[in-house]
Parts: structure tokens; sequence; C-alpha cells
């Protein structure tokens, strides 16, 4: 026992060590931001107030957090320092849904502002930045977040579970990782609608709504359909939705506006969709995929095995 707590007090060290160490590397980037760029930029009155804060966001109180943390880090009251943090998480959830208009009012400003483009460039000459701008900083925080979970993680596993430093250890890992999620979540969102809004542009004319509440994008990709009569396969792009399913070909080469699109063919809702695997002769390089709907069944080949799977795998967990 005496080995094993001696065990977890030398990892504790190290890694409250290293928390330390880039909690100060981390407090230095932000003064970088906060020193050359917000204070100036409020002095100056370079940018609107509400411009200003809409770049920058809650990054002042992020600076405030971090900094009383790393205070009672150097003095080694962890317990303290991290329920003090706590109550500081959400700004960093905040800071997540807040990024995407901050870089777009960032570009904006930089395109329309003469004095705002100049003031920047001359900022991000000085040596203090090497070679970083203004838009490669204002991630960090969520950097930052990523690596507190992985450092009290650590912390809490070579915690003995019989101390008060262990539960409050337990409360931060706890809330760390729901803001965590929740910045995800945030991301997901984000990465899923310029799917959809990728796929709408790609089909020739507005016809066809990709761009639907609650849809999510799984896949694409080329796939044969077996027609019912015998006659020749038929090559069709696929876009694999939480809902439905929509069937492409492309549109002529010749066309004058729509030479490299592609013409929505089928739309298959899933709600009453079921796949089956239909092998057969074609085991030995690739497969037969079976989609029955209420009034029509759609037999899907690929000549590559793995392709089949997949297909098989995305579609029957979208239709369960």
């Amino acid at each position: 026992v005496e080995d094993q707590r001696a065990r977890w007090e030398r990892k504790r060290s190290r890694t409250a060590k290293e928390l330390l160490e880039t909690e100060h590397k981390y407090l230095e980037q932000l003064d970088l931001v906060l020193t050359y760029f917000v204070t100036i930029l409020k002095a100056k009155g370079t940018l609107k107030p509400a411009v200003l804060e809409t770049i920058f966001g809650p990054l002042e109180s992020l600076y405030s957090a971090s900094h009383v943390l790393s205070l009672h880090l150097e003095k080694g009251n962890l317990g303290p320092g991290l329920e003090n943090f706590c109550q500081s998480l959400d700004l960093y959830g905040h800071y997540a849904e807040n990024l995407e208009h901050a870089n777009k009012t960032l570009k904006e400003q930089v395109r329309k502002n003469k004095s705002f483009r100049r003031f920047k460039k001359l900022q991000e000459t000085r040596p203090q930045f090497q070679g970083r701008q203004l838009e490669d900083l204002l991630p960090l925080p969520l950097q930052r977040l990523h690596q507190y979970k992985h450092f009290f993680r650590d912390l809490l596993e070579n915690t003995s579970p019989d101390t008060a430093e262990y539960q409050k250890l337990a409360k931060t890992v706890k809330s760390v990782c729901e803001v965590s999620h929740w910045v995800q979540d945030i991301f997901d969102k984000r990465e899923n609608s310029l799917q959809l809004l990728r796929v709408q542009k790609l089909l020739k004319g507005k016809k066809t709504q990709v761009l639907t509440a609650g849809r999510w994008y799984i896949r694409e990709g080329w796939l044969l359909v077996v027609p019912a009569k015998g006659e020749e396969l038929k090559r069709r792009m696929f876009f694999l939705f939480s809902d439905v399913l929509i069937a492409a070909k492309p549109c002529h080469p010749l066309h004058l506006l729509n030479s490299n699109k592609l013409s929505c063919h089928s739309v298959y809702p899933l709600h009453q969709c079921s796949v089956d695997k239909v092998f057969g002769h074609t085991w030995s390089q690739g497969g037969l995929l079976s989609l029955s709907f209420p009034h029509k069944t759609l037999l899907l080949m690929s000549s590559n095995q793995q392709e089949i799977n997949d297909w098989y795998q995305s579609l029957t967990a979208v239709v369960r």
C-alpha cells in the first residue's frame, strides 16, 4: 500500500508540475492577444465596442480564471483552485458558441476596415508573436479545454480515493467532460451544416431540399443500381442522411451551367426501409445490397467488398 501511494504521489507531482508549466504558457499566449489587441483597440477605438466583443468574446474572463488557477497551483492548493475554476467552465462553452461568428467578423473587418487591417498586420510582426496570426491564437481556449480534461483525469487517477481532494477532482473531471461534450456538439453541428450545404450545392436546382432541420449527413459514394428487368447497370451517386437516401446522376458534361453538378434521380425515405445483404456470385469481388421500401426494392452493387460492408453497416444503423 505504501509503495502504491508513493507511485501515485510521484505521478501526481509530475502531472501537477506539467499542468502548471502549460498553464503559464497558455496565459502568456492569452496575454499576447489581450495586451497587443484588446487593450490597445479599446483605447484607440479602432473597432466599435460591439465588434470588439464579437471577435474576442469572454477572453478576458477566461484569462482571469486561468490566472487565479495558476496562483492556486503555485501554492499547491489544488482543491480550492479547482473548486474556484469549475465556476468559470461555462465560459469555454460560450466561447465555442461564438467562435465561428468571431472568425467571420474578424475576416470582415480585415476586408473592410483599413486602419484595423494595418494595425493587425503591425502587431503580428512583433517578435512575441513568432510569426503567428490573430486567427491562430483565437482557438487556444478550446485547445486548452481538451488538455484540461487529460490533466485532471491523470490527477484523479493518482489521488487516493479517501481524500477530500479526490472528491473535488472527481467533480472537476465531470464538469470539464460536460463542457467538452457541449463544445464537441457545437463543432459536430457546424460540420454537419457545412456537409448539408455542400451536398445542396452539388445538386442541380432547388427541387431537392437537403438543408432540413434535424437531418444528419452520414456518407456518400458511387454505387451500381441493378435494374429489375435485366437492363444494364446504372451508376449513381448516393447520399445517405439520417432520414433519407438520395440517388443522383451526373448532369450532361456539355451543359452550360450544370456540367459539374448532379441531378437528383430519387429520394428514398428510410423510416419504412429494411436492408439485406445479398452475396451470390459477387462474393469474391464485391457484394449486393437489397433495400426494401413499401412500394419498391432497390438493388445496389459494388465490386469493392469493403465498400459494400461499410454501406451495409451505415444503412442498418440509420434504419435501426
